[in-house]
């Protein structure tokens, strides 16, 4: 009955606001995204970003990110074509235009999967999304995850834990999310984030 009260709700609403979602490598942000579009197909559609950094193992171009050449990539940032990008490690990411309105078109809830950056990118704009962030318990838990993907060199998952530590404090800000959660547990986690997005539109 829960899920299709918050079906209904999200279906009702007259012009879907997107949802950003951010916060650090390893809180478990992807996981309660693919969990949340997997559950809800007919109301959420995720913005799959562009990114020049290599797939991982068992990520799809098209599904996960749009691969894409730098150079590609900074034409099309420098032709207008990016709401917000940014850099990591080296690589470029960023969301389309195109990808939010592929996504809207559908008359779907787009879901923005963003760094920090992009955040602070997309509170220049009009889009007037709901901000969520999705952060770890602590620290330690989260080096722990990211030590067990074994998918980052020393240097990389450095890289990354200072990140997190930024994200992490800058998250406690007021007015930066409308909701955050702490994924210490991911159905309790997936619980308080259906009843954030369900308070947001009551």
């Amino acid at each position: 009955m829960y899920l299709r009260h918050i079906t209904r709700l999200f279906t009702a609403m007259a012009g879907p606001r997107p949802v950003v979602f951010s916060g650090p490598s390893g809180a478990g942000k992807s996981t309660l995204l693919k969990k949340l579009i997997k559950e809800h197909e007919n109301v959420f559609g995720f913005s799959v970003s562009h990114t020049t950094r290599n797939p991982r193992p068992g990520e799809e171009n098209g599904r996960d990110y749009h691969y894409v050449t730098r150079e590609a990539m900074q034409a099309a940032i420098n032709n207008g074509e990016f709401i917000e990008n940014a850099e990591f490690s080296g690589n470029l990411y960023g969301t389309s235009k195109a990808a939010v309105q592929a996504v809207q078109a559908k008359n779907l809830i787009c879901i923005l999967d963003i760094d920090m950056q992009g955040v602070k990118n997309i509170k220049k704009t009009d889009l007037n999304p709901m901000y969520i962030s999705i952060q770890p318990p602590s620290m330690e838990i989260l080096e722990k995850r990211l030590r067990d993907r074994n998918t980052e060199s020393e240097e990389s998952l450095r890289k990354r834990l200072h990140a997190a530590n930024v994200d992490m404090e800058l998250s406690k800000e007021p007015g930066m999310f409308d909701v955050v959660i702490v994924n210490d547990n991911l159905e309790d986690a997936y619980k308080n984030l259906k009843q954030a997005l369900l308070e947001e539109i009551n």
